[in-house]
């Protein structure tokens, strides 16, 4: 370990907050203790997943220790093993054994995980090399560790990005040098060639969690980074399988209540977000302005080779590696690119993109299941991908394929000043992933209504093209012969202006100017605004109708000004989880890993970061940039909102009607009677 590692580590943030800093030259590098289980007992899996929780959280704060120590181990480089490896390593083995423990109570003790616990620091490649280095063709596998980068010039200071932890300029490259690597892939006759497109917004409300309820279920601050979610409002790590069936969606169509869920796009410029001094934030080095993406379309498409069948409901996928920096390319398949230039896809860099152009990451899901589980114990082996024929593996048969794409409205970094003029952007990262490029990953929890699920399949497999995130297209079930009743871009009863055509090429906006949610190219316009097919979701009157032409989303048109992932104002408090420890599930045992905690009922509890220092609560935010009072009621159904004066608001027109009734019935007798 050469002492050089660390030679422009620092202790304070440039913000001079006196936070401890990431250590952008070295990296710790273990074994992934999950990829290796890909066989756990179904009741030992609870167990499992919270100790595999606890390793990244041990991960984290000798990340901690690391940058802690800087100043010593500059000095004398055996001071990581004193301060930061053995220490290290003493909890892995601990936390393996327990893991072998719980597997051994259902089944056999798993053979060789002792191996596991070993780590070391290593240089990650981002003290070395020049502002102009590792701009080649960007065409390198991913999770490539890409050892050139900017020593000391990127902004903020340190060895890049913010927080010294990452990107780097060897971390970007020039779309437009980058030659056409994108081949269309061979389809039979009897490939099932539709689409279904489905449209859950962009995150406008700003719903943000370092949670991650596949990989780390009921651990607060399991993914230690900040997720966008879209789709199901309820979705963190304590979600039940109920409460997902039961939430709230940002869908157009309310039969799709699954949730997507992504880590956040960062500008490295200084701004200090909500979670700058919260795990999974700023103390684990996610630092910088959270990105709204400019349009988000998730398209279920068909496979090459035949007909695709029903996902079921439930199932789980992930897509990508989270820790590709480490573990290698193996399964990195997140990719980057530019609009007008999606015929060339990156790999293991961002994109420079130019003039006019927007970044564009795009995931391709896996769509081949292997006919009986909605989840694996390393969540990966459940699902494959087609092979180069678009075939599925024996035993596997294909389903809808989710492709999922984000676009960005952010300018190309400035590399020869490290980003001081225009900011460098990055995904949010595991601390010790340097927020790589490579390193991307979204996940998808299917929440589809069952019906609609099966209209899907229908769509696909007859060659049509269905779904709400269409643009005025045909919607699943309709007859592909039959006009549609209203045109888009016609305005609404509720005399909304829908804007231009949903999937106009013009670039229009997302917010709350106008512009429709369409599947554009190179900056096809979103609409979820107040001029161009309103969401509704607190704009001040947008309609949230489903089926009206120009992305109006509400059910018949009415207006709903709330935000559907807020609470209402009357609505009961809900009960404290069981137990002494606030992240503890109600019925559950207290779980091992305290990273962060779960929001109480009053929203102003003070957490536990893992060391015994107080921490505040990160929670989900709203659309206001203000933190979720009571988290844990984001997961259970909401309550009416409206008080006994909205209900008399709404009846008395009807009893006005009784009266008369009354009053000419009375007549009439009397007339009769004369």
């Amino acid at each position: 370990m050469a002492a050089n590692v660390y030679a422009s580590a620092t202790e304070d943030d440039a913000g001079g907050a006196g936070r401890a800093r990431v250590l952008g030259g070295a990296t710790i590098d273990c074994p992934d203790v999950g990829t290796n289980l890909t066989t756990v007992p179904e009741k030992a899996r609870p167990a499992v997943d919270k100790e595999l929780a606890a390793l990244d959280e041990q991960i984290a704060q000798a990340y901690q220790r690391l940058a802690e120590s800087a100043p010593a181990i500059q000095q004398d480089p055996g001071v990581a093993d004193e301060k930061v490896v053995g220490p290290l390593e003493e909890e892995r083995t601990a936390t393996l054994d327990r893991i072998s423990g719980a597997m051994e109570q259902e089944g056999d003790r798993p053979e060789g995980l002792g191996e596991l616990a070993d780590c070391s620091v290593v240089d990650s490649g981002n003290a070395s090399g020049g502002p102009g280095d590792g701009q080649g063709d960007g065409q390198g596998e991913a999770g490539d560790q890409g050892g050139d980068g900017d020593a000391g010039q990127e902004q903020g200071g340190g060895n890049g990005g913010q927080a010294g932890n990452g990107p780097v300029a060897a971390d970007f490259v020039d779309i437009e040098s980058v030659q056409p690597n994108v081949a269309e892939p061979a389809e039979s006759d009897d490939a099932s060639k539709g689409t279904f497109v489905s449209s859950c917004g962009v995150n406008e409300n700003g719903l943000f969690n370092s949670d991650n309820v596949i990989a780390a279920p009921g651990v607060a601050n399991g993914a230690h980074h900040f997720h966008d979610y879209i789709g199901n409002q309820a979705t963190n790590a304590f979600s039940s399988d109920e409460e997902l069936a039961a939430a709230d969606t940002s869908c157009v169509d309310q039969g799709d209540k699954s949730s997507y869920y992504w880590p956040v796009l960062r500008l490295q410029n200084g701004t200090e977000e909500q979670d700058a001094n919260s795990p999974g934030g700023g103390i684990e080095g996610n630092v910088g302005e959270i990105v709204t993406p400019k349009e988000v379309t998730l398209t279920f498409e068909g496979n090459p080779q035949g007909e695709v069948t029903a996902m079921p409901r439930l199932l789980r996928i992930i897509t990508g590696d989270a820790k590709s920096f480490v573990n290698g390319p193996a399964n990195a398949n997140a990719s980057w690119s530019c609009t007008g230039f999606e015929d060339r896809q990156l790999a293991d860099k961002y994109p420079l993109c130019p003039q006019g152009s927007d970044v564009v990451r795009t995931f391709d899901f896996q769509s081949c299941w292997d006919g009986r589980n909605t989840d694996s114990a390393n969540h990966r082996t459940h699902m494959a991908f087609v092979d180069g024929q678009g075939n599925c593996p024996s035993g596997f048969t294909p389903v809808p394929q989710l492709v999922q794409r984000i676009v960005y409205d952010v300018d190309a970094p400035s590399l020869d000043d490290g980003g001081a003029t225009t900011p460098l952007f990055a995904v949010d990262s595991f601390p010790e992933q340097l927020h790589k490029p490579g390193t991307d990953h979204g996940d998808f929890i299917n929440v589809f209504d069952e019906d609609l699920m099966r209209e899907m399949v229908d769509c696909i497999n007859s060659g049509r093209t269905c779904g709400a995130g269409t643009g005025g297209g045909e919607q699943p079930g309709e007859d592909p012969q039959e006009e549609p009743t209203e045109a888009p871009g016609v305005p609404d009863e509720g005399g909304d202006d829908n804007g231009e055509q949903p999937g106009d090429n013009g670039g229009g906006d997302q917010g709350n100017g106008g512009g429709d949610q369409g599947k554009g190219n190179g900056g096809g316009d979103q609409g979820k605004g107040n001029g161009g097919g309103d969401q509704g979701k607190g704009n001040g009157g947008g309609d949230q109708g489903k089926g009206n032409a120009g992305g109006d989303q509400g059910k018949g048109g009415g207006d709903q000004q709330e935000n559907p992932s807020e609470p209402p104002v009357d609505a009961p408090a809900t009960e404290e989880p069981a137990g002494d420890d606030a992240t503890t599930p109600p019925g559950d045992e207290q779980p091992e890993v305290r990273a962060s905690v779960k929001d109480d009922a009053a929203g102003a509890g003070q957490g536990d970061d893992g060391a015994g220092r107080a921490t505040p609560d990160v929670g989900t935010a709203t659309n206001d940039g203000g933190q979720r009072a009571a988290a844990a009621d984001s997961t259970r159904p909401q309550a009416v909102s409206g008080g006994l004066a909205d209900t008399g608001a709404q009846l008395w027109p009807a009893a006005v009607g009784a009266v008369l009734l009354v009053a000419g019935v009375v007549l009439l007798r009397r007339v009769r009677r004369a």
